[in-house]
């Protein structure tokens, strides 16, 4: 067999049939070692095994930790190599037989090391197309009434074109973040924009409301691609002490858009009609469309260096040259089993990831609402053009420009408290902003509803959305932070269960607020949401002071106590990453 492995032919196949033939011809050979110094470990509490994720600070939860299996060293992503490559993979008879592909020190091709203006334009772009796509989702709730009547349909048919588009936000997900860690970041913006493009083109020359709605469940999975991947191309951009101005940029637009789009709506439908609220979606995706595909190159490393040891394989006709993906032995069907079960365990069977998975739903619910409750206040109750209602919602989204304002402070609290631990602050550090900004949401609902009385002023009602638009950036920051500081390798999974559940609860929130406005009046169906919002007020305190229990008990989430039971006694941080090594070691 080792002769073989020397023979010209041998080299010329893919290098998992390589793996493949040697595993199974060799029964009697020793058993596989693979190097590595992250991921999970495997260690016996009494005469339970439990699976506990060990924590490597050097690591990013962007890498494939979904698609490749646990004994997979993420180092090669990460590990600037001058050689180019690092040792490891399969070893047979004491020598490894792959080398794995890596960036070198300065390698231009690696995102990170690009120049900064050229990162902050790719930045802007993908920021860009976050608020596009937020946009969509919106614009059309300024003029329902007009869907409604040409096509002599109820109220709430036309409304199921807001919840089907939001409902392809929650499943979309499930699907295309695990696919961008086999494909890579630009391949999949490439292909559901344009998808995404095409589809708005019906919308707007629908001439039954079947078509309307298919369409728009169409482009809302296509378009939850973007707002999936956006978070991972700004962590392969700039390094992890660089990231906090980023993504502050990066965060308002989720939520700018959304309350830009009622505004525009509205005079846009007052001036031309319904149909020129899907022109205006075509106009600006087919922009944002045209300069993410072909202005953006790849960000992601491991495609990245997937395409450079594909290039060096072909170049020296060696088939060492591999990245990890290359010798992933385990079946597709067996991967893709994983990465769309994986998130319901965590969301059905992890506290934290359940509770914060309701309160983000409930917020999530509320900015949906809003699009439906606006109207009913300011249309019905005071007999405003649907022009003048999208006014109102310019205090919202001054309050999200405030709070992305004030992200680089809470950035820079955050890294003092990290470096006050050493650099390992435990996730609930995460929680500060969290515990101060959560009672924002339901002291602006209440000043939205006990000023929504059609012969008061309407600035109350408006100004009600100010400190809900502030809550809403810092919420969701703390609340992601969190699930990736807790969950780790199973980040990703985590953060698709709470983007699946907000958002079928924010579809079914569209279909029910006019009933519930209604039945209950302004005052008190606004009231509801309030109280609710105020209870949720109790979760991160909850966590912060639990949260570590909590973890201990978990199967998937990150624990302190991993590290103390793998560190022997007096050992220093070299010796915890060897015994790291050797514990996570199959």
């Amino acid at each position: 067999m080792l002769d073989n492995m020397s023979d010209p032919a041998e080299r010329s196949e893919s290098p998992l049939r390589q793996f493949q033939s040697i595993t199974i011809n060799r029964p009697s050979s020793p058993p596989v070692a693979r190097t590595r110094t992250n991921g999970s470990s495997l260690h016996q509490t009494g005469s339970r095994v439990s699976q506990k994720e060990t924590r490597d600070p050097n690591l990013d939860v962007n890498l494939p930790y979904r698609t490749l299996s646990n004994a997979a060293n993420f180092n090669e992503y990460t590990d600037e190599k001058p050689e180019g490559e690092l040792e490891g993979g399969l070893e047979v008879d004491g020598k490894t037989r792959w080398k794995l592909v890596t960036f070198t020190p300065n390698d231009l091709e690696n995102p990170k090391n690009w120049s900064k203006a050229y990162k902050w334009y790719c930045t802007m772009v993908v920021a860009a197309t976050c608020f596009v796509v937020a946009f969509c989702s919106s614009v059309i709730t300024a003029d329902i009434i007009g869907v409604q009547e040409e096509f002599n349909r109820s109220e709430e048919v036309a409304l199921v074109s807001i919840s089907i588009f939001v409902v392809g936000f929650g499943i979309g997900p499930m699907v295309f973040a695990p696919l961008s860690e086999v494909l890579g970041r630009r391949m999949i913006y490439a292909t559901t924009l344009l998808v995404a493009v095409i589809f708005i083109i019906p919308c707007a020359v629908a001439q039954n409301i079947q078509t309307l709605l298919v369409c728009r469940a169409i482009d809302g999975i296509a378009f939850s691609a973007p707002m999936t991947l956006v978070g991972g191309t700004l962590a392969d951009l700039w390094k992890t002490e660089e990231r906090g101005v980023p993504m502050a940029a990066f965060s308002a637009a989720p939520f700018i858009g959304p309350a830009i789009g009622p505004l525009v709506g509205g005079f846009l439908s007052d001036a031309a009609g319904w149909r020129w609220l899907y022109w205006i979606q075509l106009i600006l995706a087919g922009v944002v469309y045209v300069l993410i595909t072909f202005t953006v190159p790849e960000t992601y490393a491991p495609t990245i260096l997937a395409r450079r040891a594909a290039k060096l394989r072909k170049e020296s006709g060696d088939s060492n040259h591999v990245t990890e993906q290359d010798i992933d032995t385990r079946p597709f069907g067996e991967r893709l089993l994983i990465f769309l079960i994986r998130p319901f365990q965590l969301l059905f069977g992890e506290l934290i990831v359940f509770l914060v998975s309701v309160y983000m739903s409930v917020l999530y619910g509320l900015l949906y609402m809003f699009f439906v409750a606006f109207p009913i206040i300011y249309q019905q109750g005071k007999g405003y053009t649907a022009g003048i209602t999208g006014l109102m919602f310019i205090p919202m989204a001054l309050g999200v420009v405030a709070s992305a304002l004030c992200a680089p402070l809470v950035n820079g609290h955050y890294l003092k408290l990290s470096a006050r631990h050493n650099g390992h602050p435990p996730p609930e550090v995460r929680l500060i902003p969290m515990m101060i900004s959560c009672w924002s949401i339901p002291i602006g609902l209440f000043i939205f509803a006990w000023t929504s009385y059609p012969n008061l002023h309407w600035i109350g009602p408006a100004i009600g959305g100010f400190p809900v638009g502030f809550g809403f950036i810092f919420l969701y920051n703390s609340a992601n932070n969190y699930l990736v500081d807790s969950y780790q390798h199973q980040a990703a999974s985590a953060l698709a269960a709470k983007t699946f559940l907000r958002s079928f609860w924010g579809a079914a929130v569209v279909l029910f607020t006019e009933q519930m406005y209604a039945r209950l009046g302004y005052q008190w169906a606004s009231s509801v949401l309030a109280f609710i919002s105020l209870a949720c007020c109790a979760i991160p305190y909850v966590f912060y002071f639990f949260g570590a229990r909590i973890r201990a008990r978990s199967h998937y989430a990150y624990s302190g106590d991993d590290e103390e039971e793998l560190k022997p006694q007096g050992a220093g941080d070299e010796e915890l990453t060897r015994a790291r090594s050797y514990a996570s070691t199959p």
